[in-house]
């Protein structure tokens, strides 16, 4: 069940049709293409880097590894990359190409940096692995160094608009569910309620499907506005007048603080001291593990369609599957827009809890 009282205005994805920019590049003009992850790593990144380089080298086209992200661009911390350096990384997680976060990109001079070890090393087009963060430094990137520029959407939080999923997500949902599945049997086994925080710092794509898939009593998410007095009031229904245990799944974004402060004003209620009460954050084993073969397949699509991008003369675009249809979105309607979750799995909530 989601108690909410408003829910936030959001811009729906399917409401819009990505449209293609095109940067005048030809295909004999990308000789060398440079590839890089950025931001939290997800599941999955490792098939879309492998695709990427396969469909490029057998387009004859050079392909060199950026490591570290926008910091490693900046270091010229650089790696040729052939067909075997991506042998047997596909059910890899993580990136073995590494991130990290970058405040010198930040600048003009430092991202000036970054552009002239690119034109150095003769990269002619760029292939971003990573979430919003990654896609909007891409944008201010291009427009100011017009390096063309692909991005492909690595987030397990799936909150990329332009794209019905992101590489990352499945593997994580399907993490979230099994941990869930676990502290049912413990919760089931003592009459216990459990609040189960999840990954969605800003969006509840996680917290919303894992809480359908793993049966919780009530999902909490960052798009619902929650009055923690009918939260209370309904826990309290189920525990005590139903004697059963229970699942609340919350997002770590959820406007109420998350699920140790939820924790911390239930215990607040005397009707709460007789309930056996645990907080369970699953935290970063959700953003580790072995890609499920929905993230293999997804990556290894994304990956191959950016190199097509680009080579067909497309920069500072993020490729994405709506519909199960390859399509381009404009980076700058990426991370300028928000992404809807989907209304019907709400009400879904509410009658299967």
């Amino acid at each position: 069940m989601v108690i909410s009282i408003e829910c936030l205005n959001v811009q729906d994805v399917s409401a819009l049709t990505p449209i293609p920019v095109q940067s005048g590049v030809t295909v004999d003009s990308i000789q060398k293409i440079g590839v890089f992850t950025s931001g939290g790593d997800a599941p999955g990144m490792n098939a879309c880097l492998r695709a990427v380089v396969r469909k490029a080298l057998s387009l004859g086209k050079e392909v060199l590894g950026i490591r570290r992200g926008y910091q490693g661009m900046i270091e010229s911390d650089f790696v040729e990359l052939t067909s075997s350096s991506v042998s047997n990384i596909i059910q890899k997680g993580g990136t073995v190409l590494k991130s990290a976060r970058s405040e010198e990109f930040r600048t003009p001079e430092g991202r000036a940096k970054a552009a002239k070890n690119l034109i150095e090393n003769q990269v002619d087009g760029l292939v971003a692995i990573g979430g919003d963060g990654t896609l909007a430094g891409a944008a201010l990137f291009y427009e100011e160094h017009k390096i063309p520029l692909v991005g492909c959407p690595g987030t397990i939080d799936n909150d990329l608009f332009g794209t019905d999923e992101t590489i990352g997500f499945d593997t994580a949902l399907n993490t979230a569910i099994q941990n869930i599945d676990k502290i049912r049997d413990t919760a089931d086994a003592h009459d216990r309620l459990f609040l189960v925080e999840v990954m969605g710092r800003d969006a509840g794509f996680i917290a919303l499907n894992s809480g359908i898939g793993g049966g919780a009593e009530m999902v909490l998410i960052p798009e619902t506005l929650s009055d923690i007095n009918k939260i209370k009031s309904y826990i309290h229904s189920l525990m005590s007048e139903q004697h059963r245990s229970s699942i609340v799944v919350v997002a770590e974004g959820d406007e109420l603080g998350g699920a140790t402060r939820i924790a911390e004003e239930l215990k607040k209620d005397a009707k709460f001291k007789a309930i056996d009460l645990r907080v369970c954050i699953l935290g970063h084993t959700q953003r580790g593990g072995s890609p499920s073969a929905r993230d293999r397949v997804l990556a290894s699509r994304l990956g191959v369609a950016a190199v097509q991008a680009l080579l067909d003369g497309h920069a500072n675009v993020m490729v994405g599957v709506i519909d199960n249809q390859i399509r381009l979105t404009p980076s700058r309607n990426v991370y300028s827009r928000k992404k809807s979750i989907n209304y019907e799995l709400l009400g879904l909530t509410q009658l299967l809890n």
